[in-house]
C-alpha cells in the first residue's frame, strides 16, 4: 500500500476544536495562519465552536481535501483527533495533528511536538507514514478503548474537569474518587487466537499506544509496534485495593501487580457470559463514551492512518530505556 503523495503545494484542511485542552483558540489560529503564510501553504480552518459538530466538520474537511489532494488535520485533544481520524481512515489522504489536549498520547508517541508552531513545521515539512489504528465494532481508537470501570472513570473525569479545570492531578483524584465508590464486576467471555476464556473483571482496557502502556508499566507495551493491540484486565479485587493500583499505574508498575492480566492480540471477540446479558454497553474510545452493541470485536484495522510525522519519536524512545 503506497502512502499518499504530498508536497509544498498540498493545502491543509484543519479541524480546530475550540474546546480542547487549555490552549487559547485565537492564539492557536494566529500561529497556524502565520506559519502557513510564511511557508506559502494554502489552508482552511474549520472551527468547532458549538454550532457544528466535530464529525460534520471532519467529513467536510475530508471531502474538500479529497478534491484537491490535500491533507486533513486535527487540531485538538485525543478525542478530536479520534473523530477526524475516523473520517479520514480509508480515504487515501494524509492525516496531520496539531495537539491541543491535556495528555496528547497519540501525538507524543509519534514524535509530534506539543507546541503548535513546532507541530505545524512538522506538518509543513514531513511526509506521511503508516500509523496503526485500532477498531472496536468499526469505531476507531488510536490510544485506547475500554469498557467497565475504566470507561466509567473517564466519563466522571470529564465532569470533574468541567468543574475544576483540566490537569493531570485533577484526572488522578477524579479516578481515585470513582474507584473508591465501588464497581460492578463483568462476566466476560473473551476469544482470541483460537482460544476462549471466561474472565470476571471490573474493567477491560485495550491499548493501542506504546507510550501510554509503557508509562503505566504494562508487560506487552510493544504490542502496537508489532501490529497488535494489548488487552489489560483486572482480576476481582476489593475497593480498598483499587487506590493502590492507581498509584502503581502512576509509578509505572501496574503490570507487576498480581491483580493485572495482560496479553497481546490482533483480533478479539468479547461477549458477556450471562444468559440475560445487555445488548449494549458503554465503551470509551480515546476518552469519548458511546453505547456500543454487543458482542465487541476489537481488532487492528487492515489499513493504516497515513500520519504526517517525524522519522523519530524521542519521548517514546526515552520511555523504553
Amino acid at each position: 500500500m503506497l502512502p499518499p503523495q504530498i508536497g509544498p503545494n498540498s493545502p491543509l484542511f484543519i479541524v480546530l476544536n475550540a474546546g480542547s485542552g487549555n490552549a487559547d483558540t485565537a492564539e492557536t489560529r494566529r500561529v497556524i495562519e502565520e506559519g502557513c503564510a510564511a511557508a506559502g501553504r494554502k489552508h482552511r480552518i474549520f472551527l468547532v465552536d458549538g454550532r457544528t459538530t466535530v464529525q460534520a466538520l471532519a467529513r467536510e474537511a475530508v471531502e474538500r481535501a479529497r478534491a484537491v489532494g490535500g491533507v486533513v488535520v486535527a487540531a485538538g485533544g485525543d478525542g478530536t483527533i479520534n473523530t477526524v481520524a475516523q473520517a479520514t481512515l480509508g480515504s487515501g489522504l494524509a492525516f496531520g495533528v496539531l495537539p491541543q489536549g491535556t495528555f496528547n498520547y497519540f501525538s507524543r508517541a509519534h514524535g509530534i511536538p506539543g507546541d503548535t508552531a513546532e507541530a505545524l513545521q512538522v506538518l509543513l515539512t514531513a511526509q506521511p507514514q503508516p500509523a496503526q489504528v485500532g477498531l472496536v465494532n468499526d469505531r476507531v481508537f488510536l490510544v485506547n478503548a475500554s469498557m467497565g470501570l475504566y470507561a466509567e472513570l473517564l466519563e466522571e473525569r470529564e465532569s470533574y474537569k468541567a468543574r475544576y479545570g483540566r490537569s493531570r492531578w485533577i484526572a488522578f483524584f477524579a479516578g481515585l474518587l470513582t474507584v473508591m465508590r465501588g464497581h460492578r464486576l463483568w462476566n466476560l467471555r473473551m476469544a482470541w487466537r483460537g482460544q476462549e476464556r471466561d474472565i470476571r473483571t471490573p474493567t477491560l482496557f485495550v491499548g493501542n499506544n506504546p507510550l501510554q502502556l509503557l508509562q503505566v508499566g504494562i508487560e506487552h507495551a510493544d504490542a502496537p509496534e508489532n501490529g497488535q493491540l494489548a488487552a489489560v484486565v483486572l482480576k476481582p479485587t476489593g475497593v480498598l485495593a483499587m487506590p493502590g493500583l492507581l498509584v502503581r499505574g502512576a509509578l509505572g508498575r501496574l503490570g507487576s501487580a498480581d491483580e493485572v492480566l495482560s496479553f497481546p492480540f490482533e483480533s478479539m471477540t468479547v461477549k458477556t457470559g450471562r444468559l440475560h446479558s445487555p445488548r449494549r454497553v458503554k465503551v470509551a474510545t480515546d476518552g469519548e463514551i458511546a453505547w456500543t452493541e454487543m458482542p465487541l470485536l476489537f481488532r487492528v484495522s487492515p489499513e493504516p492512518l497515513w500520519l504526517v510525522r517525524p522519522d523519530s519519536a524521542p519521548e517514546l524512545e526515552a520511555a523504553k530505556q
